[in-house]
């Protein structure tokens, strides 16, 4: 008798764990690219192990060919090949035959189909089974290598991490579950590559394309936005999100994932720019691309290309929509590790990439990859989009003063205001790292201003450029007046904001000043909303002299518009009676929502409940209304736990203890949510660690 299998045993808890896919099921066979796999061939009763005689087949996608790549026919031979796939005999017997089989460490992700035939004459074909590729960062030869174990773990491994959000001078982070071990998210990431244009367009092309991480990147950058696809998140920017979930509720990817997935991949409603890069972050480490997530504080949009961010204000201080440029309080994205081959040599590593839809990429909403390299060096000819994002965080910014005829007046010009305390999660812990060493060189040293004009000269085909903007270390003009504003305490909400004005005459003669004040709610991506606040007063300051002014915005002014927005913008602008000189300083502040706090008691146990108590106080002089309590936890909660409130009395405190049962041991997170009537930027974050019972 031939040789006949019978069943084929694919040994899915000794591979997966190999493969580090373990966390995701040991019920079904999920590898990594490049890396040897075993599976027995258990033989029919009276077949011959003559493996010599049989070839195996690997296919991926709907039309899978060996031209493409997307198909593989090989014999059972030796050791592996490099690049291709193979398979060697570890052990036989009458009954069975143990095979190694090893991908290729630049095979194409995605579902496979394993087949067996005869090597000789009529091909016979039967189907062994079918398993997961992803790529393999624990491979050498694979195009993700990613060489330290720690890295790996946090960038590849880790299914939490933490998201900072604020502005430049006062930030704070927050816990977000990536989730890309759930045991469903491997085939809805899989699902979103087959349901892209690209897929449909050439779907033999796109599955022999997948690998590559630099295009599996840029499709994903695409699928995450739903602006030229069905993908994932719908963006909204404003104070009512209607049909959907306002975005700073949400504290995970997996929620989102699957309401995507099983509402037939209609878009979720809502994401903005840290909901986009998160659930960015969870696809591409399920797909085996180590990913982490960066913030970019007071990140610049250039819309017209020119690496300058132009502002304009009124004479009265209020910031008008006269340009579409803007910065933005803090804007997110990811940096996933590959090698560029498609580059000139020393772009390998960190490459950035921006599922925000902020501008079209070669006709399509996605962003990168960029090397982060390029855009230290001002490397603006590189491939993808390198000089938007140097732009986010290089741009110069030059604010000008419109006047009641319309006429323009430069107010300030700077170099160093775009770009700031750029910031990822440290490896291994829940700490910031500033990266902001890898975008950008000092601010001001020769070397970043000779970046700032390689890049202009490179974006432009020009051969030789003056950068723009005033050195800010350099000391004020004599005969001017100087504006800042200082906070007298940090703002809370409900509270008034106290704040005073430093006023600084360098001239040589005293000057009468008309100052008006103004406070703005400031969304996260810079656009203001109306004044909610306007104070203007004249007073008369001495020959070099200096002077404080004291001034309030009452919470009653500013509190309704601290619903999605928790950062208040202060203009000051100063006119000299009888001229048209003009002086302006800004001051973004943040203003800081009461706490909430989780406390776990004891150390969780694998599989047995435990408790966590989530407390709230109302710091608030007035009552809130329509509360929500949520909590969640990958690995620690199988479903968000979400509590309505209705009302919460002034300085009431909320207390509620809500069970867990740990599926999963190691590490975990839970992340709280708090929304109300008048906030909803209230979270916390608790790690534990979870232990087994032997």
């Amino acid at each position: 008798m031939t040789f006949a299998v019978s069943s084929t045993d694919f040994h899915y808890e000794a591979n997966n764990k190999a493969h580090h896919t373990s966390e995701i099921t040991g019920q079904r066979l999920i590898l990594r690219r490049g890396q040897a796999f075993t599976i027995t061939l258990n033989l029919h009763r009276g077949s011959q192990p003559e493996v010599d005689k049989v070839q195996l087949i690997a296919e991926t996608g709907p039309s899978p060919s060996e031209a493409s790549g997307t198909r593989a026919v090989f014999r059972v031979s030796g050791p592996p090949v490099r690049s291709s796939w193979s398979a060697a005999v570890q052990n036989s017997s009458s009954s069975s035959v143990t095979l190694s089989v090893t991908s290729p460490a630049n095979a194409s992700i995605g579902k496979y189909f394993l087949k067996i035939q005869a090597a000789k004459g009529i091909p016979q074909t039967s189907a062994l089974g079918e398993f997961i590729l992803l790529f393999n960062p624990w491979c050498a030869d694979d195009s993700v290598h990613m060489q330290k174990d720690n890295e790996k773990q946090e960038y590849v491994m880790n299914e939490q991490g933490l998201l900072y959000r604020g502005c430049a001078e006062s930030f704070s982070p927050s816990g977000w579950n990536f989730g890309q071990f759930e045991e469903d998210i491997v085939d809805i990431c899989l699902k979103l590559l087959d349901v892209s244009p690209n897929y449909s367009k050439n779907p033999g092309q796109d599955c022999s394309r997948r690998s590559d991480p630099t295009y599996v990147g840029r499709v994903v950058s695409a699928m995450v936005n739903c602006n030229d696809d069905r993908g994932i998140l719908l963006g909204h920017w404003g104070n009512d999100y209607p049909g959907g979930t306002p975005p700073s509720r949400w504290t995970g990817s997996v929620e989102i994932l699957r309401q995507w997935s099983l509402n037939g991949c209609r878009p979720v409603k809502y994401g903005q720019c840290w909901v986009y890069a998160a659930v960015m972050c969870t696809v591409m480490r399920c797909l085996g691309i180590p990913t982490r997530v960066i913030t970019n504080f007071d990140s610049a949009h250039d819309t017209d290309g020119n690496l300058t961010i132009d502002e304009y204000y009124s004479v009265s201080g209020q910031e008008l929509k006269l340009s579409n440029d803007s910065i933005w309080n803090f804007h997110v994205w990811v940096e996933s590790w590959m090698a560029r081959p498609d580059l000139p040599a020393g772009y390998d590593g960190w490459q950035v990439l921006d599922p925000t839809p902020q501008e079209k990429s070669e006709g399509v909403y996605c962003c990168g990859p960029a090397p982060v390299k390029a855009i230290l060096e001002g490397d603006t000819d590189i491939k993808y989009d390198v000089p938007f994002v140097f732009a986010e965080v290089n741009a110069d910014k030059v604010r000008w003063v419109v006047g009641s005829d319309g006429s323009k007046q430069k107010s300030y010009s700077n170099t160093r205001l775009v770009g700031c305390n750029i910031s990822t999660k440290a490896v291994g812990a829940n700490e910031r790292e500033d990266v902001t060493h890898l975008y950008k060189y000092p601010e001001g040293s020769k070397t970043e201003r000779d970046a700032f004009a390689r890049a202009v000269r490179k974006r432009n085909g020009i051969s030789d450029i003056t950068p723009n903007g005033l050195d800010a270390r350099k000391p004020p003009a004599s005969g001017v007046i100087e504006l800042s504003i200082k906070l007298q305490k940090t703002p809370v909400n409900g509270e008034d904001i106290t704040f005073y004005l430093h006023i600084v005459n360098r001239n040589q003669s005293s000057k009468n000043l008309s100052i008006t004040t103004v406070a703005q709610a400031l969304r996260h991506n810079g656009r203001p909303e109306d004044p909610c606040w306007k104070n203007t007063q004249t007073i008369k300051i001495g020959a070099n002299r200096e002077t404080k002014v004291t001034l309030l915005v009452p919470y009653s002014k500013y509190g309704a518009s601290m619903i999605e927005n928790d950062i208040v913008k202060l203009t000051a602008v100063a006119n000299k009676e009888g001229s048209n000189e003009m002086h302006m300083t800004v001051k973004d502040v943040l203003v800081t929502n009461p706490t909430l706090s989780i406390e776990v008691k004891g150390t969780p146990v694998l599989h047995q409940e435990f408790k966590a108590e989530i407390t709230f106080t109302n710091t608030l002089s007035e009552t809130l209304r329509n509360c929500l309590l949520s909590l969640s936890g990958i690995g620690l909660i199988r479903t968000k736990h979400e509590i309505p409130i209705l009302t919460l009395g002034p300085n009431k405190m909320l207390r509620v203890t809500i069970p867990f049962t740990p599926t999963k041991p190691g590490s975990r997170m839970l992340t709280a949510d708090f929304d109300c009537n008048l906030f909803r930027n209230v979270k916390a974050f608790k790690t534990v660690e979870v232990k087994r019972v032997y």
